[in-house]
């Protein structure tokens, strides 16, 4: 079946894509930015069109031919406006997609009372928009629980972080998370049934509290919950920004959808699906935990920027830049292994307390902090995240380009690149910057003299682990 795929950078659509493709599939994803998917496993594998939901002439070339849509797009990292920017773009799908046989959607459960949160509110929006114009499946799940996805971290870093945790009255509310096996599993199997409307999915429901007790249990963590009734949702959902990698506008919305009891009708899911038992929230947990531990997560939930916006480095005047360079005793391939593995538990080798401050005031202004962390000790992927950077461009082994996302007035990159030179390498390092403003000037020029220490010896220390890899090889 010939089939599109949109979302194909987020943490749903890059796990779909290589199941599509196992099963015989012949795909074509819609992306805006084509470089996003550079290096995944199945770039070559793919149709890879340009494109963009909010731009209705941009679709049909996409869509010509396909029989079946995967729509797996959501704007919430646009901020206040999402809502608008969802509707926009199915209404645009909607109306592109009209000839096409089947569509399968994936949103939220809805819950139940009147109290349903904004991002909930759009996601049932979305499938409603779609559903009155075209046959569709819409799976609606709760937190999806697998490595790397938004849900899982959440808890992750609240159990593994906090021994002492305030739990509000809110947090015994039943929820009914679901593997990403299971979501991945339920996505394959509707390509080849007919539309069957609206499918809640989930596992057994249990309370949010409860989720953070079973995590506690399987990592042997003692950990104290102390009840109260005085912490607000958006309150609560601020604290999990600043304590976890999630950043406040995707911590609220997480939060703000269990204040009330989300649960499932999974009576349609057994109907339809009844090949798929869902595993329970600990195995989900466990599996995760394994991947974790085996280095095998394909995919995190801070790979997709969702609406927010791109760009790139251009060579434009008034550019500031801070070059080093240094001769390296060992191969190009060394050096470029010690770059590209900076950043999260590893660190960036000199003024790790630096950072971290430095990350610590990000998270209290709204950005992301360094608790993103990388998806791979190792491997970059164009378009991930590292920590407070986004991978703009890597090229083996030459060239890693990381772009700022952290709050700073202007645009910033960190670059290194290497190449051989008298039977070693020269490593050239250079942190640029575009300034927006006086603002942006005054941030740069203050900084310089902290920059001057912190980058001279991160690129020796640099040099020096790709000198000390060799010698261990030897």
């Amino acid at each position: 079946m010939r089939v599109l795929v949109t979302g194909a950078t987020g943490y749903i659509g890059g796990r779909l894509i290589p199941r599509l493709l196992e099963r015989g599939h012949t795909v074509r994803v819609l992306v805006r930015d084509p470089t996003r998917i550079a290096r995944r496993p199945w770039e070559r594998d793919v149709e890879v069109f340009e494109g963009d939901l909010l731009q209705p002439s941009s679709l049909p070339p996409a869509l010509e031919g396909i029989e079946a849509a995967y729509y797996l797009v959501h704007s919430m990292y646009a901020g206040k406006a999402f809502e608008d920017l969802d509707r926009r773009a199915a209404l645009n799908f909607a109306d592109a997609a009209s000839g096409i046989s089947k569509v399968i959607y994936l949103g939220g459960l809805l819950p139940r009372g009147e109290h349903v949160s904004a991002h909930l509110k759009s996601r049932a929006e979305v499938g409603d928009i779609l559903q009155s114009a075209l046959p569709i499946t819409i799976f609606r799940a709760g937190p999806i629980i697998g490595s790397g996805s938004a849900s899982f971290e959440m808890v992750r870093y609240l159990v593994e972080r906090l021994p002492f945790m305030i739990a509000p009255k809110w947090m015994r509310n039943e929820v009914q998370p679901i593997s990403i096996r299971d979501i991945i599993n339920y996505l394959l199997l509707a390509l080849n049934r007919g539309p069957a409307g609206i499918v809640d999915v989930g596992a057994a429901p249990l309370p949010f509290g409860r989720m953070l007790t079973v995590y506690a249990e399987i990592r042997r963590y003692r950990r104290v919950i102390l009840p109260t009734s005085i912490l607000a949702p958006t309150l609560a959902a601020r604290w999990v920004g600043l304590v976890t990698p999630i950043p406040n506008r995707l911590a609220v919305p997480l939060i703000e959808g269990v204040v009330t009891p989300v649960l499932a009708d999974t009576s349609r899911a057994r109907e339809r699906f009844p090949e798929i038992t869902p595993m329970s929230y600990r195995e989900a947990v466990e599996l995760a935990l394994w991947r974790i531990r085996r280095g095998e997560v394909e995919t995190r939930w801070s790979s997709s920027l969702g609406g927010a916006p791109t760009y790139e480095l251009r060579d434009l005047e008034g550019m500031i830049r801070e070059v080093r360079t240094v001769h390296v005793g060992a191969p190009p391939e060394h050096v470029f292994n010690v770059f590209t593995s900076l950043g999260g538990d590893k660190g960036w080798l000199a003024w790790n307390w630096v950072w971290e401050i430095r990350g610590w005031l990000d998270k209290l202004v709204g950005g992301p902090g360094l608790r993103r962390g990388r998806r791979d000790p190792q491997d970059l992927l164009p378009g991930e995240s590292l920590d407070f950077w986004r991978v703009e461009a890597v090229s083996y082994y030459t060239m890693l380009r990381l772009r700022a996302e952290m709050k700073v007035p202007g645009r910033a990159w960190m670059q290194w690149e290497v190449m051989p030179e008298r039977g070693g390498a020269r490593l050239i390092q250079t942190a640029l910057f575009a300034p927006r403003g006086l603002a942006g000037l005054l941030y740069w020029h203050l900084l310089y003299p902290i920059h001057r220490f912190i980058f001279s010896d991160m690129v020796r220390a640099i040099a020096d682990e790709a000198e000390g890899s060799v010698a261990t090889t030897e």
